[in-house]
């Protein structure tokens, strides 16, 4: 899979989220933005985007996923830091 493919798959299972992906064949980087991480965990906002993308991971069509999961606040707030 392209990175735009599975940009593409996330935005259409949930389009309320900012996505970001980089990475080729089975393996990505997922950066996404959404209010709706607020007061969530770490953990819950990574479950969250994993589920939606569990069908392609079972079937193997992606494999090593990572997933950075943040509110606006906290990606500007790491973006004035320079990551």
């Amino acid at each position: 899979m392209l990175a735009s493919e599975v940009e593409a798959l996330l935005v259409s299972r949930a389009p309320e989220i900012q996505f970001r992906v980089q990475g080729e064949g089975r393996n990505f980087q997922i950066e996404a933005v959404a209010n709706t991480f607020d007061g969530l965990s770490r953990v819950k906002r990574q479950q969250a985007v994993y589920k939606l993308i569990a069908d392609e991971i079972a079937g193997g069509q992606l494999h090593a996923i990572t997933i950075t999961a943040l509110t606006p606040a906290e990606q500007s707030a790491r973006a004035g830091l320079g990551l």
